[in-house]
């Protein structure tokens, strides 16, 4: 597998190396020279397999020889041990893929372990190296929980002080060993340009072998492609022929890994992006004009991004594809909305939490009558127990991962947004 960096075309890498750099010069996202498609008869085949079976046959489209098919299947038995995707119907013609049954409760699982189960394949001389990573609140876990107890993996994940649930720090702030944590006294987009920075910095990446585990890492977001067959395996051929996904975006690595599965040939008649007040993409797509503005704090919190990274990926992929982008149908909804959403599906019985809450917003309102479509459940509601339980009035069970950490204490450690600092502690620790 060939990929070349978004910002310098002549930085061409295999796969390989795509993983174990994360960044190419210049902060480059890598994105494949080859887009594979698949043809209608291999796609039905493809529908038929198990879940396993099927994510070995698609990845092995980019991957190619670079790994060989047992090898990668192995790989991803070891990294989607846990439940699969599951379909609940919501409305006669609305679904929620949920995705938050791995052992962090959020959809961040499968790339994160399928990340780390590639690295550990590919290091075949046992080098020492460091995982920098920045979270809006479920990578974090998902990247600690991944790579937790691994020899010869240093794992430094950086999250906006405050501005995570209670409990989701908890699942990954906990751990210790080989995890280290530091909150950062600013926003998530703070926490992203120390990581990129860290990345410029050539002495520093090679002194400690640095690496990412956000959805810059390409092993990651080809992982999340997998969930959209098994999707589309799940609803009915009727279905299969309207069908809309609505998705909820932070760092847009969920629509990315969507649109290279309509890009490699499932049949996805159009995507909803789906954003809170932090809309910068919206905004762009309304009037063309790339316009950040400052990062504000939700109850969405994983969405708290005005500066989304994966936004690069998605424009190359309509250039190459030459799709009108104009075809990507969007939205932001506010806090208020968000709630009232809530509201509305549980008085339809189905608890959900602010980023489905979003995602389902946004699907109810632009799904024609004809279609069918499915909105993104990216994380388990226990995980915003206390935000749920006050606007419900309701009492929300804790899972026993939950459970298991809710007592225990913090290990982060606090810094300003300020790089040196950082340098400083990921050469001394």
């Amino acid at each position: 597998m060939k990929l070349y960096n978004l910002k310098d075309h002549t930085e061409i890498v295999n796969f390989e190396h795509a993983v174990k750099l994360g960044l190419g010069q210049q902060q480059g996202l890598f994105f494949p020279v080859e887009l594979p498609v698949i043809t209608s008869v291999e796609l039905s085949k493809i529908l038929k397999m198990d879940f396993i079976t099927r994510s070995t046959e698609i990845l092995s489209y980019f991957i190619k020889n670079e790994i060989s098919k047992d090898k990668l299947y192995d790989c991803i038995k070891k990294a989607f041990y846990f439940q699969y995707p599951l379909k609940v119907q919501i409305k006669n013609n609305i679904g929620c893929l949920e995705l938050f049954h791995g052992p962090t409760l959020a959809f961040k699982d499968f790339g994160a372990r399928f990340m780390a189960q590639m690295i550990l394949s590919l290091n075949k001389n046992n080098e020492s190296f460091t995982i920098l990573t920045a979270t809006s609140g479920d990578t974090g876990a998902a990247v600690a929980h991944a790579f937790y107890g691994m020899k010869n993996v240093r794992v430094i994940i950086l999250y906006p002080k405050g501005k995570i649930s209670e409990l989701q720090e908890k699942l990954f702030c906990t751990l210790g060993k080989n995890i280290k944590t530091i909150s950062i006294n600013g926003s998530f987009d703070d926490c992203q340009k120390l990581v990129k920075e860290a990345f410029d910095d050539k002495i520093l990446k090679e002194s400690i072998g640095l690496n990412s585990a956000n959805s810059i890492n390409i092993s990651r977001l080809l992982a999340q492609i997998c969930y959209y067959f098994e999707a589309f395996s799940l609803i009915s051929e009727e279905q299969r022929k309207k069908l809309v996904i609505s998705v909820p975006c932070g760092n847009f690595g969920n629509l990315t890994a969507g649109l290279l599965a309509k890009s490699l040939g499932l049949p996805i008649k159009y995507f909803i992006a789906c954003t809170n007040a932090n809309d910068t993409v919206p905004r762009f797509l309304k009037n063309g004009i790339w316009q950040p503005n400052q990062t504000v704090s939700t109850i969405s919190n994983a969405m708290d991004i005005s500066q989304p990274n994966n936004w690069t990926r998605v424009e190359e992929l309509f250039k190459r594809k030459k799709w009108d982008i104009k075809e990507l149908k969007f939205g932001s909804v506010s806090d208020d909305e968000t709630k009232k959403t809530l509201h509305e599906l549980f008085k339809i019985g189905y608890i959900s939490e602010p980023h489905a809450a979003i995602a389902y917003r946004l699907l109810k309102d632009q799904l024609k009558e004809d279609e069918f479509g499915l909105f993104l459940g990216t994380a388990h509601p226990a995980k915003f127990k206390n935000t749920i339980e006050k606007i419900l009035n309701n009492i929300i069970t804790l899972p026993q991962a939950l459970k298991n950490r809710i007592n225990l204490p913090l290990l982060s450690h606090n810094i300003n947004p300020n790089f040196s600092k950082l340098k400083k502690f990921l050469l001394e620790k």
